[in-house]
């Protein structure tokens, strides 16, 4: 049995041979050569065990690299949206102010705020309603009616008209001096500060994850090229060219990374799937208008189902070039 498996692979080994030296010049073999069939014995085992396991690890790495930039799209989606709906709103804070009748007050602003253009709709707070905004601070049941509490007029903007907001100060400061007008760009920088910061580190992180897949990688292709270590230095002594013999490692690896990506991508975006359809239900509970807030209802939408194709293309590619990278550096210390 070892006599015949020594004479299969020298069998192989020859004809690996005389298909590097055909590829390097086609006139290097003769023609019976090249009219007796022989079987392709390949350099790096199809069905292998480190194969299949490699293929477990790309899978795993690409659901983790689309999971972080589909949270990514979705962050920045959300954020997005946030920043539109309060830069087209602006509110009128009424201070209880000693020697004036805040509900006078209160019905001077909400008069010059319609009367203002650009204003498109001008909604005024009840005192319980203007109570009920200090409940996630303040907690409930509390009796505030001796506290100072401010009301609140709520002045959505036209989009086709701008509103000029230093008169409006101008004019709440003459008419009612305990009148704050409030344009929320500190809310609004605050909001990009921290979406810009979520995706800087969901960047971090999938690199972090392509970085680990690729040294995954390159220690399979040392491992494949180890139990091939005869043949390469066989192939590459008799002058195959280190192209040939990178390209077998090359198709093996891409062919592996493209499993493991369509796998892994699968798996990501049938999680975005079920975290959708399972989010009305999250919305229900305990913190789930937090998470609806700040990932929405966990729809990908297309940016993100076609990133995660190019996310599971791109590991791919990496995969195969991380490979050829490893051969060539080992082919370039024969020499």
């Amino acid at each position: 049995m070892a006599l015949a498996g020594s004479y299969s692979a020298m069998g192989g080994c020859t004809f690996m041979i005389k298909r590097a030296m055909a590829d390097s010049d086609p006139n290097a073999v003769s023609e019976q050569h090249r009219v007796i069939p022989r079987r392709e014995v390949p350099l790096v085992p199809p069905d292998a065990i480190a194969s299949r396991a490699l293929v477990t690890v790309i899978a795993i790495m690409t659901f983790l690299a689309s999971l972080t930039a589909g949270a990514a799209i979705m962050v920045n989606g959300v954020s997005r949206d946030w920043r539109q709906d309060v830069s087209r709103e602006m509110t009128i804070q009424v201070k209880p102010t000693a020697g004036r009748n805040i509900d006078q007050d209160l019905r001077k602003a909400e008069e010059l705020a319609r009367e203002t253009t650009g204003v498109a709709e001008v909604r005024s707070f009840s005192k319980a309603e203007s109570e009920k905004l200090l409940e996630p601070w303040l907690g409930a049941g509390l009796e505030l009616g001796e506290l100072p509490v401010p009301r609140m007029i709520v002045l959505r903007l036209s989009v086709d008209t701008p509103l000029d907001a230093a008169q409006l100060r101008a004019s709440l400061a003459r008419l009612a001096p305990g009148a704050i007008l409030d344009d929320h760009k500190l809310w609004i920088e605050r909001l990009g500060t921290m979406s810009q910061t979520m995706v800087l580190v969901a960047v971090v992180i999938f690199f972090l994850v392509l970085i680990a897949m690729a040294l995954a990688v390159a220690f399979a292709t040392r491992g494949a090229m180890a139990g091939s270590r005869e043949v390469i230095n066989v192939l590459h002594f008799v002058g195959a060219r280190d192209s040939y013999i990178a390209r077998q490692f090359q198709r093996h690896f891409l062919l592996l990374g493209l499993r493991g990506g369509v796998i892994g991508a699968l798996a990501a975006v049938g999680a975005f799937i079920l975290a959708s359809l399972l989010s009305t239900r999250w919305m229900a509970n305990f913190g789930g208008d937090q998470l609806e807030a700040l990932f929405g209802t966990f729809s990908l939408g297309a940016a993100g189902y076609v990133s995660t194709a190019v996310i599971a293309v791109a590991v791919a590619v990496l995969t195969g070039l991380t490979s050829r990278s490893v051969v060539f550096r080992h082919l370039q210390g024969l020499e």
